[in-house]
């Protein structure tokens, strides 16, 4: 089940909500959203809800044992804790992928080779895992008290406006929230708005733009591509992906509010940034400040001098580049990412500082877009080929988005849109205006103008939900 879809919109968030607000009792309320998630999580992939219980069982009572422990027998509580959270990560998401490359040598190698069933990517894993190892290390550290009943830490694991691609949610900021609830109208309405905004996002931009995006890494259209079309390919994806998470971690945000609880924000109009450093303190927040607080700092962070700090950078953007997938490609962006982080300390610290502001940002969305081929393409041999166009190294025909006629009204207002709101020129023009019309937030023409067009794009979004096919997000594969 996904948020963009006609079952969740008409029938699971609408009788959610209902039989939320007909509990009053903060306990009733938690097992209305825990039989809700779970129904959530099992509606589309139920043979992986023991996954999901055998995480929120071991963190349960491996998190009580580090709390009723002291001395090395903490240490053993959390490393049993950590380490069955990540044996769940190998099994279902790098299984696949050590057995591939182990075969692969072994051909080469001439020795036997190992034949294991397929094992199929958990649904959400990579997250809820996330969450189980920071709830464990925060109990460890002092920073978080361990939950004495089971269905507290499993809601916290499970809630189902996160569960499935975040944001990553660390159990201290909402212990207190699952014991006493921070509701009011206001709150629920700015949930709302939140919800429609991410929505809209997602529907209106991102899956539209994907049209364009798919076409682009089609097998044929490498043969067929010529340079214009490879970068407008790149820059639809480029959309769709922002566009895609960002709708989803807004609507996340905003369920989360709709039901009393306040999940950190995900996205800060990365596209803006003038270097990587500041694209990471505005993209995907809450998987940047993981790494950070659990890998980073713990390895020694800047703490060390200046080589051990690149190489933790370096250690840092691999793995995360891995977390989000079991491919060569996801550890190449990672790495991509990496590079250039230390290059921004060493080789261009001071070509960045002494840029003028438009050509920092030219340079960001080149290393970003760039990096995004790596992301986008399944193997090395498509990457690599769309560099050769995207770059001018080989001549294409220039037919393949014509022959599937992608570029059309809808999906060039899609690109047009998106590339505005992407780099926040709507806000600021609005800001522009303000300072020399001065209009306070409670103008009714504000008032009734935000109203309508929240209501206009709500209106818009079902309109293609109801019509269209199923899109998942893009981060559900992760």
């Amino acid at each position: 089940m996904v948020f963009s879809s006609v079952t969740f919109l008409f029938f699971f968030l609408p009788l959610t909500l209902i039989f939320y607000r007909l509990t009053r009792q903060i306990r009733w309320q938690n097992a209305v959203l825990l039989v809700a998630s779970i129904v959530f999580y099992a509606w589309g992939e139920p043979r992986f809800v023991p996954v999901l219980a055998a995480s929120v069982v071991f963190s349960w009572v491996c998190g009580l044992g580090i709390s009723r422990s002291d001395g090395s027998k903490r240490s053993l509580w959390l490393g049993v804790g950590v380490g069955l959270n990540l044996l769940l990560l190998v099994v279902f998401k790098y299984a696949n992928f050590v057995f591939d490359n182990y075969n692969s040598l072994a051909v080469d190698a001439g020795i036997p080779s190992l034949h294991i069933p397929s094992i199929p990517l958990a649904l959400g894993i990579s997250f809820f895992v996330f969450q189980a190892i920071s709830y464990l290390v925060d109990i460890y550290r002092g920073q978080a008290t361990p939950a004495r009943n089971l269905g507290s830490v499993a809601l916290y694991i499970s809630m189902f406006p996160q569960l499935i691609a975040g944001p990553i949610v660390r159990y201290a900021s909402i212990d207190r929230r699952l014991r006493q609830r921070l509701q009011s109208p206001g709150r629920r309405s700015y949930g709302w708005k939140l919800f429609v905004i991410g929505l809209a996002q997602k529907v209106l931009v991102a899956d539209q733009v994907a049209m364009i995006a798919d076409a682009t890494w089609l097998p044929a259209s490498l043969h067929a591509l010529n340079i214009g079309q490879a970068w407008i390919g790149l820059c639809a994806y480029t959309l769709q992906i922002y566009f895609d998470f960002a709708g989803y971690s807004n609507m996340a945000i905003g369920i989360g509010l709709m039901f009393g609880f306040g999940f950190p924000r995900n996205f800060r109009f990365p596209y803006i940034a003038r270097s990587v450093t500041e694209f990471w303190r505005r993209w995907h927040i809450s998987l940047s400040s993981w790494f950070r607080d659990y890998l980073y700092i713990p390895l020694g962070g800047n703490r060390h001098g200046a080589w051990r700090t690149y190489r933790n950078l370096l250690i840092v953007f691999v793995l995360c580049g891995f977390w989000h997938g079991a491919s060569w490609t996801f550890l190449i962006w990672g790495l991509h990412h990496g590079l250039f982080l230390v290059a921004e300390r060493t080789l261009l610290r001071r070509p960045i500082r002494a840029a003028p502001a438009w050509l920092r940002h030219i340079y960001l969305m080149l290393v970003v877009m760039t990096g995004w081929v790596w992301f986008r393409s399944d193997t090395m041999d498509q990457a690599i080929g769309m560099f050769q166009v995207l770059f001018g190294v080989v001549s294409q025909s220039g037919e393949a988005l014509l022959m599937v006629n992608t570029i059309n009204p809808l999906t060039f207002t899609a690109l047009l849109a998106g590339t505005l709101f992407a780099l926040d020129l709507p806000r600021r023009l609005g800001a522009a205006i303000r300072l020399h019309f001065p209009l306070t937030s409670t103008n009714p023409v504000l008032r009734v103008t935000s109203e309508l067009t929240l209501v206009s794009l709500f209106v818009a979004a079902l309109s293609f939900v109801a019509s269209g096919a199923f899109s998942p997000f893009l981060y559900f594969r992760f």
